[in-house]
């Protein structure tokens, strides 16, 4: 019963090492911290540009999301927003530019009397290079055609590396920085070559046989 306990975990380490060999899934590229909702938001439509900075590191990035906080009107609904991604704040080398739809979640009222939600966006962004990147939103479009407003968290809470974001706002320039979450993969990263895995499994397989001798000897 030991040898065959033995073997089992053994045999689990290798399928792990194996599937850490993988491509690695969707997740986080970037994160600015959790939403505020009680301090300040800055308009993104009406002619407003909202510019926050966001760093890739470890491989190159593909973008395939985003979630923001907002404060809206009670009653309204945020359904679409243009997002692009700058080499500077509002403009350079533009890698992305596209009008995306929106899903609004765990909305809440807060002191002001504006309703502080998430939003989040699917799309097929672009794969960027390590680096220092612009996020830019503006031409949010609402269903009832009022206002709506970024969240401001001056990045606090915020984990990634190059946090907290430079922002800034067409109409005034610097400003705090926003809440918000670029979604994506890193294609990069320290992966066990195949043949390094090959070395280990031989190398674990050969700890299995000691271990079955000493089990059967005690």
């Amino acid at each position: 019963m030991k040898a065959n306990l033995i073997t089992l975990s053994l045999a689990t380490v290798l399928t792990l090492l194996c599937a850490s060999a993988r491509p690695a899934a969707a997740g986080t590229i970037y994160d600015n911290g959790p939403i505020n909702g009680n301090v300040d938001a800055w308009t993104v439509n009406f002619g407003f540009v909202v510019s926050d900075t966001f760093t890739i590191s470890g491989g190159n990035g593909t973008i395939t999301g985003l979630s923001f906080g907002t404060f809206s009107l009670p009653g309204d609904t945020l359904l679409s927003i243009e997002l692009s991604i700058t080499s500077s704040e509002f403009g350079g080398t533009t890698y992305f530019d596209q009008v995306v739809n929106t899903t609004e979640s765990d909305c809440h009222s807060n002191q002001y009397g504006y309703n502080v939600c998430t939003q989040s966006a699917t799309f097929n962004g672009p794969n960027l290079a390590p680096g220092t990147y612009w996020l830019n939103l503006q031409n949010a479009f609402v269903d009832t055609g009022d206002p709506i407003y970024w969240d401001e968290n001056s990045g606090v809470g915020c984990q990634s590396p190059g946090c907290p974001s430079q922002a800034s706002d067409n109409s005034v320039g610097t400003i705090p920085s926003e809440s918000f979450t670029v979604e994506g993969t890193i294609n990069g990263g320290t992966v066990p070559e195949p043949g390094s895995l090959l070395l280990l499994a031989s190398g674990v397989t050969g700890v299995v046989g000691v271990l079955r001798r000493r089990v059967k000897r005690s």
